[in-house]
């Protein structure tokens, strides 16, 4: 089910590349970007990943915490975090019990066939833990430039 400006984003307590554990709650009072990626260290997630990395100035000066979300185990995050210098919070959500949660898993098309798995996704979750802004079925390249854009991020940053 896709989320919608307004809903209640949804709460999750989930390991991250560090071996520790993020609950979005804690995070209330702070605005989260919160994008869902498939695997780490394929080479879409990695330039999605790194366009972020590029970018965080602009993301983190506008007063937005980016944090992203894959199937990933820990340990796979920690050696992408590593290789790529990825300077913000990676989650493991295995069981995608999250990642269905924000709509961000399900069927989708891949090289003109429907198949199963993580929808390539960005939510913007403001203070107050509601969905500011949800986009489903993002492009790996570009998306960042887009975000920035949409977001009349440049501006203030």
């Amino acid at each position: 089910m896709a989320l919608s400006p307004g809903d209640r984003a949804p709460d999750f307590d989930l390991a991250d590349a560090a071996g520790g554990h993020v609950r979005l709650s804690d995070l209330r009072g702070q605005r989260v970007l919160l994008y869902a990626y498939p695997a780490a260290m394929t080479p879409g997630c990695t330039k999605q990943a790194c366009d972020f990395r590029d970018s965080l100035a602009v993301f983190t000066g506008s007063g937005l915490t980016v944090i992203g979300i894959s199937p990933d185990k820990p340990e796979k995050l920690a050696k992408f975090t590593e290789r790529d210098d990825l300077p913000f919070t990676l989650l493991s959500d295995p069981d995608k019990a999250v990642l269905t949660a924000y709509g961000a898993f399900g069927e989708k098309k891949l090289y003109g066939k429907v198949v199963t798995g993580v929808i390539r996704s960005t939510f913007v979750i403001a203070a107050d833990g509601t969905i500011e802004h949800a986009f489903y079925n993002v492009k790996a390249t570009g998306h960042v430039a887009k975000l920035i854009r949409d977001l009349a991020l440049e501006e203030s940053a």
